[in-house]
């Protein structure tokens, strides 16, 4: 199946596959709070910092071909990128990610709303930036916190990381009751 399927897949050829004797694995790698908003049914969750620290655990338990959900593509590529790195060749991305999915009127699961990280991402910086402006008409040297958020964001743009992120990521908001390693590997054992 690995060479009938491109590195990208776009969603109604993922649902072709999916409905396949040998449909692939789905693995989520966006925080447990968004994949608890939305996500495809059947899918695993293993967020993407879970996915960089423990990926020999977890790759114990995926022999088949695996296909990588996030938001947009973005933290699925570098999910990609590592999973690639410890061996496993048959690694694919979901094209557009949850977003292209939805938008094509695939089913989906729903559970209580939250804001994807990108939405979190912008409001905090948005708001730490126009904090610091206003703060720093009363103390001029805080107008350079709001120039090191600018420029984090740059940089985040131009490697395609984002620190902050990866630390609201770990906020109890958006981790859940089950992001735990031993969960999610038990999850991966009992597909059925």
């Amino acid at each position: 199946m690995t060479a009938q399927m491109p590195a990208t897949i776009a969603s109604a050829d993922l649902r072709r596959v999916l409905d396949s004797a040998s449909a692939p694995r789905v693995l989520d790698v966006r925080t447990p709070g968004e994949f608890e908003t939305v996500h495809m049914p059947g899918s695993y969750n293993v967020p993407l910092d879970m996915l960089r620290e423990h990926r020999e655990e977890i790759l114990a338990h995926v022999d088949e071909d695996v296909v990588l959900v996030c938001r947009s593509g973005q933290r699925a590529a570098q999910a990609e990128e590592l999973l690639r790195r410890a061996g496993l060749p048959n690694v694919h991305i979901l094209e557009g990610g949850i977003t292209a999915w939805q938008s094509e009127g695939l089913p989906v699961k729903r559970g209580s709303q939250r804001w994807d990280l990108e939405r979190q991402v912008r409001l905090v910086a948005g708001l730490i930036v126009a904090l610091a402006i206003l703060v720093s008409i009363v103390v001029p040297g805080v107008k350079w916190v709001a120039f090191a958020i600018g420029a984090g964001l740059t940089f985040a743009a131009v490697t395609n990381t984002c620190a902050m992120g990866m630390l609201l990521a770990k906020l109890p908001y958006n981790r859940g009751a089950s992001c735990d390693l031993q969960t999610v590997v038990s999850q991966l054992v009992e597909r059925p």
